[in-house]
């Protein structure tokens, strides 16, 4: 398989598993409603963890357009891979939101707030104010890089934890519920522009029942931010393990 292609697949999966898992707790008459935030950092961790371990032995599994600048930044991948690997980031993307559409088919209809269909694709800010908005993405997503390629040094674990172990995967799920237990508040933790973006899109252009705007004016913070704070993250790993 082509890394393209497995950064698609993988995107899809973890867009499908997150975004679902945000339609169960906020859809009306859906078995998981009200089940609150704790179900949703849990239900995008695990997400995060099935889908690295899906295609992160043929990608690497980045998933995400922030890890793959924030890894061109430090000179551990070729610039002429970003466009690819971001072109299927965002293909997943919009391919994911797209099957959870799909499997709650009935309950869109059966939802009244525009809001809460929207917050099923995208985040969106708790209290609006562009540039803090913009830096708690920033803090986020390098939190995100520095986890990620720490998890992955062998000089930071023992071999019996680290990635080449099979354990890696799991960890950075551990990473990602800690961000969203810890960060996600203000923003709701994009941390991840093709997570945003690709499901953006798909809630413009599905015939979802009663749907309202898709906040397009917001839609910039959950790009710009996590890219910039992909390089941070990684340009603070690069500092504190140099070699």
């Amino acid at each position: 398989m082509s890394p393209f292609l497995a950064e698609l697949i993988g995107t899809a999966i973890l867009v499908l598993l997150g975004d679902g898992v945000v339609a169960n707790v906020l859809l009306n008459k859906s078995k998981g409603q009200n089940g609150g935030w704790i179900v949703i950092t849990a239900g995008w961790a695990l997400g995060v963890t099935v889908a690295v371990y899906c295609v992160g032995s043929i990608s690497g599994a980045h998933l995400n357009p922030a890890v793959t600048v924030g890894l061109a930044s430090i000179g551990k991948l070729g610039w002429d891979m970003v466009p690819i690997y971001i072109g299927a980031q965002m293909a997943g993307a919009f391919l994911g939101a797209v099957l959870v559409w799909l499997a709650y088919l009935p309950h869109w209809a059966e939802t009244e707030s525009q809001g809460a269909k929207l917050g099923i694709f995208c985040t969106g800010p708790a209290i609006r104010n562009g540039g803090a908005n913009l830096l708690c993405e920033v803090i986020g997503t390098a939190m995100l890089l520095l986890g990620v390629l720490a998890i992955g040094s062998k000089a930071n674990l023992k071999p019996e934890f680290g990635w080449d172990s099979g354990f890696g995967p799991a960890l950075v799920g551990v990473l990602v519920w800690a961000i969203g237990l810890s960060l996600g508040g203000p923003t709701g933790y994009a941390i991840n522009p093709a997570r945003d973006l690709g499901p953006r899109i798909a809630h413009a252009v599905l015939p979802i029942a009663g749907k309202g705007g898709c906040d397009w004016g917001y839609a910039w913070v959950p790009v710009v931010g996590p890219l910039l704070g992909g390089v941070v993250g990684a340009m603070i790993f690069k500092m504190l393990w140099p070699a």
